[in-house]
């Protein structure tokens, strides 16, 4: 199916699109649960769980990009590169979760080493799926409904993930996730439809690495990217904190997250609608100061404030919709009017996934060890908890205004308007 073809059938969206909810229920225990699940489960304390968080997503961060140019330069097609993550995926969900009972150093290396293993598995199976998505359509109204139907059934998988987190543990999350991703995995592989690579996809030269930033609109919109994620990845990064130890409602974690996936999830049609009435660029932008106004209340809650913080997880979810949908749609855009619609989509994802890993990076190893030398301690119940919801309502607002006014100057609407889209499928 290429760029200039009619609007593809829900079937065939939720073909391609449903593999997403695999890798959203992986996603999820990495950015949120992992931190607190070694925390609680090993001899680690946060600064050592904080350093191999940072030392891994910086590793995986550089991967990325690798794949994305190797991916580019092999001419393979992203059928294949998904089938082969299929079992590194597997193996690096079981290692991470179920770690043997071994002496501090041990943990440690094993720790590192099957985050890693899961981030480069990941990142395989998560640059092929979103490159072949790309290439299904140029058309501004086809690519927002497929990065909306692929983040749609991502959202359902955070939303099973922590479901079933809460109620069957991690073993149960162990199973439910092999299971899922054999099925969408299955699927994705038999019925979705392929995208048409142009000609010469094989012959991309050596340097093709570099060639997303020859792009000045690429540049802008990747730093946009960085600043935005950075203001995502602080608040999931201590999500499970803030909620245990400064609001004493822990029990209640797996359904503020429920609250908050489900809102995303039933806000996709809605900024899929203002995508194609205002542009992409716009309807994220306003997402991002909706947000920040509603996100800030965070600091202001005191212990016990179950329903306040379960409005302000209601609202910023909402948002989060946005967040999920228009980035990668913005990018597809991007890749079309460059003219590599077909032929270099993994190598501007490679660098994209980059992006979204030196995110998660920063905000690990720089908020886990600052809350520990300002006197955090998990659990203690005493001690550095201003710091921590500074930390978790505060300066995540702070870069979300930033990263606003930083995509309000980007120079990136002119690529999208219709005449540039046309041209840019018929090239």
């Amino acid at each position: 199916m290429n760029a200039g073809a009619s609007a593809m059938s829900l079937p065939a969206l939720f073909s391609y699109g449903l593999f997403g909810l695999p890798l959203a229920m992986l996603a999820l225990p990495i950015y949120i649960y992992v931190a607190p699940f070694y925390a609680q489960r090993s001899s680690l304390d946060l600064a050592q769980i904080g350093a191999v968080l940072l030392a891994a997503r910086i590793a995986a961060a550089f991967i990325d990009p690798a794949l994305g140019a190797w991916m580019a330069r092999g001419g393979r097609s992203y059928a294949v590169l998904v089938g082969a993550s299929l079992p590194l995926l597997l193996l690096g969900f079981g290692a991470l979760f179920h770690p043997p009972a071994m002496p501090q150093a041990a943990t440690l290396a094993w720790f590192l080493a099957s985050l890693l293993l899961v981030y480069a598995a990941y990142g395989l199976a998560g640059i092929a799926h979103q490159s072949w998505g790309a290439a299904l359509s140029q058309a501004r109204a086809q690519r927002a409904r497929v990065t909306a139907v692929r983040e749609g059934c991502g959202l359902l998988g955070v939303i099973l993930a922590a479901g079933l987190t809460s109620v069957l543990g991690y073993d149960g999350l162990s199973l439910a996730f092999a299971g899922c991703l054999l099925a969408a995995g299955g699927l994705l592989l038999a019925r979705a439809p392929r995208p048409v690579l142009r000609q010469g996809t094989a012959a991309l030269p050596a340097g093709a690495w570099r060639l997303p930033f020859r792009q000045r609109a690429f540049r802008w919109l990747f730093a946009v990217l960085l600043v935005n994620g950075v203001a995502a990845a602080i608040p999931a990064t201590l999500f499970l904190f803030f909620a245990t130890d400064y609001l004493r409602l822990g029990q209640y974690a797996g359904p503020f997250l429920i609250v908050y996936f489900c809102a995303a999830a039933a806000s996709m049609p809605v900024w899929v609608a203002l995508a194609r009435r205002f542009g992409e660029a716009r309807a994220w932008g306003g997402a991002m100061l909706l947000a920040a106004s509603v996100f800030v209340w965070a600091y202001g809650l005191g212990e016990g404030a179950a329903w306040g913080f379960a409005a302000i997880c209601l609202l910023s979810g909402l948002a989060l919709g946005a967040d999920l949908a228009l980035p990668p749609a913005l990018l597809a855009g991007l890749i079309g009017a460059a003219g590599h619609a077909g032929r270099h989509e993994a190598a501007y994802f490679g660098w994209w996934n980059w992006g979204v890993q030196m995110s998660l990076a920063l905000a690990a190893g720089i908020a886990l060890p600052l809350l520990a030398w300002l006197g955090y301690v998990p659990g203690s119940g005493s001690g550095g908890l201003p710091a921590l919801s500074a930390a978790y309502a505060v300066l995540p607002c702070v870069l979300k205004l930033l990263a606003a006014l930083m995509l309000w100057r980007a120079p990136l609407q002119h690529i999208y308007s219709d005449h540039r889209e046309n041209r840019a499928c018929a090239s």
